[in-house]
């Protein structure tokens, strides 16, 4: 296990930068679940949990540990759990604190740390439940920093990675959600470092972005899969898609790549 203490994020956790990064919300309580979903609180710290849901398909089958992006929460992928259980895939989403049944509030810092005791926590929980296929970890948009914090920690431990909509530099993301990160005295190498992380990572890998990304541009994208340097790679160009309807736009070419991800990781 990591050293947490390590892992601090103050500087950047400001309330002009959280303002825009999150935007929690709660799960509505009388909402009914898929009926093979499994809801699981993992603690992350003293009286403090993060929410989780759990489709699972087969004990043997890959296990797909999935961090959501940001005004999302676990129960907008309701239907998309059955989805991946009918191509064979566990699938495991996870909020962040403040969202969805998840307790606390969000920071920069606690989502960076949170995802390594998350990693921990779902690891043996799978374990202990036969769930015994290879685990991949798969980021949505913000979830790509916790994907890729992931992917530079646990490497051996982990059989696959999935990038989706995904940032490589967080300056100009910052800039486009209404932050100037030169009067803060930001510096590209003291924020998330997604481009330095996907450096570290050998093993399949799947990037996949929307050509008309209109919040994290399509050469971001382009950029992660330069720099991952794993011989099996692939880059999923969603054409005529934007950052929110990526998969509205490439459903089919979206799942059959995760799915040969799956197969490839196995």
């Amino acid at each position: 296990m990591i050293d947490l203490s390590r892992i601090d994020y103050a500087h950047m956790d400001r309330p002009e930068i959280l303002l825009f990064l999150f935007h929690p919300r709660g799960e509505y309580r009388g909402a009914e679940k898929p009926p093979n979903a499994v809801d699981v609180l993992i603690p992350v710290e003293e009286n403090m949990v993060v929410g989780a849901r759990f489709h699972g398909a087969e004990r043997s089958a890959p296990n797909l540990l999935f961090f959501h992006g940001n005004g999302e929460i676990v129960a907008d992928y309701d239907e998309m759990g059955p989805l991946y259980n009918r191509m064979g895939i566990n699938f495991l989403a996870v909020d962040y604190r403040g969202y969805g049944r998840s307790t606390g509030s969000p920071t920069i810092t606690a989502m960076m740390r949170d995802c390594h005791l998350i990693f921990e926590f779902t690891s043996k929980w799978l374990e202990d439940t036969g769930c015994t296929g290879p685990l991949i970890a798969m980021g949505r948009s913000l979830g790509s920093a916790s994907a890729l914090e992931l992917a530079s920690h646990h490497k051996d431990r982990m059989s696959g990675l999935i990038i989706e909509s995904g940032f490589a530099y967080a300056g100009p993301l910052l800039r486009r959600l209404g932050i100037n990160p030169d009067a803060m005295g930001f510096k590209e190498e003291k924020g998330f470092r997604n481009l330095e992380k996907i450096k570290t990572w050998d093993k399949p890998a799947l990037i996949i972005h929307a050509e008309q990304d209109h919040i994290i541009p399509f050469s971001d994208g382009e950029a992660l899969y330069r720099a991952c340097p794993a011989p099996d790679k692939t880059l999923l160009k969603v054409r005529g898609a934007n950052h929110n309807d990526i998969l509205i736009r490439g459903f089919d070419d979206y799942m059959n790549a995760v799915k040969d991800l799956a197969k490839r990781a196995g």
